[in-house]
Parts: C-alpha cells; structure tokens; sequence
C-alpha cells in the first residue's frame, strides 16, 4: 500500500467527512426508508469487529483487522509484512508504517472512514448527498457526497439485507483513485481493551529515521 493510496484512504472525501455524516438531503431523500434503515443500523451499533480485504490504486491488495468502538474509535491493523497501523483514539486518527518511514495524523471528521464512528449517524438534514440509493449483487447501496463540493469525492457504503450488515464501503477521491473495503466475518457487541484505540507506535521522529 503506497503514500498515495494510504491518503486516499484516510482523506479521500477531505471536507466532505468533516461534516461528519450529519449531511443535508433534499425532502424526497429524507423519507427515504433504505436511507432510515442504514441511519437506524449505524446508530444501534457499539462495538464491531471484522477481517477486512482493502484494494487499492495500482492492483495491490492487503487484509487486516477492523475493530470500531462508537463513538470516535477505531483501528485498521494490517497484516504482516505490512507494518502499517491507523488508530482513531475519539478525537484524531494516527497512521503510522515503520517500514516506509510514514507518520501522519488527521482530526476524525477529515477521514473518509469517519461514518462507522460517528455518534450520532445523522443521514436526514445536513450537509452530505445521497446521490443514489440502489441494489446490486444482493447489497443496498448507498452513494454519498458532499452537497456543496461533490467534485471533492464520493463514499459507497455496501449493506447486505434482512438482516441488515456492513460489508464494505468504496473510498473515489477528487482524482478518480479508488480504495475498495470489504469486510469478513463481521461481529457486534464484542468486548474491546481500550488500548486497541490509543496510538502504541514510536516516536514520530523515529519512524521518519527508519525506526534506528
């Protein structure tokens, strides 16, 4: 996974996700029930769990594991030999790669990720579009945007149905690059240490020397 594809990860919508989901939809969107559904099912969930499957720009593939904790918590942690590691603590998101001398840190909202941990969900009435709200290979779709800047990037967020769970979520920023998400295995209501959502890398200034 590349600097570039890590960063149309993390801030692929920019400003869009600062608004943190409480986005704005026209009147026809909001009694739109899939698009109450998805608000409801965010909003029930606390804790989560899940092996994850990322492909990225350029064909490379990695896994990890997802653990979220509602509300502010999260961490993707990559499988060997990756070393790369993203924890949001509640208030900002640290990625961290030893290996490739990589270190950076971002407020929560600025992620493209930030909908699995935003308390409330807020869907109907704010500043975000749902451009489309569709059904393929036996998902709910949603495609969301910023209604202001919709050129700065779009969030696909995948959910199977009855019942209702998260299988992924495609990431396009303002370039076209796209970082597809799919989840395995996904479990709620787990038990979660908080030490899974504070940063537990070096130095900053060690990673950018190489770890020495």
């Amino acid at each position: 996974m590349n600097i570039r594809s890590r960063r149309t990860f993390l801030v692929g919508l920019g400003a869009a996700t600062a608004a943190g989901f409480s986005g704005s939809f026209a009147s026809a969107q909001t009694a739109n029930p899939d698009v109450a559904a998805v608000e409801r099912y965010f909003n029930n969930l606390r804790t989560m769990q899940a092996r994850f499957v990322q492909s990225n720009p350029g064909g490379t593939v990695v896994q990890g594991t997802l653990s979220v904790r509602r509300p502010g918590r999260m961490r993707f942690e990559y499988d060997p030999p990756s070393q790369l590691k993203i924890v949001a603590d509640g208030s900002q998101v640290t990625m961290w790669d030893i290996a490739n001398r990589d270190f950076g840190q971002w407020p929560i909202g600025w992620t493209a990720a930030s909908f699995l941990v935003k308390e409330p969900m807020v869907l109907q009435g704010g500043d975000l579009t749902v451009e489309k709200v569709e059904r393929a290979d036996g998902m709910l779709q949603l495609t969301l945007s910023q209604a202001r800047k919709p050129q700065e990037g779009k969030v696909i967020v995948r959910l199977a149905e009855n019942p209702m769970v998260l299988r992924g979520w495609t990431i396009i920023d303002n370039r076209g690059q796209r970082v597809d998400v799919s989840l395995n295995g996904l479990q709620t209501g787990v038990q979660l240490a908080d030490s899974l959502f504070k940063f537990d890398g070096p130095d900053a200034s060690i990673i950018r020397r190489g770890g020495r």
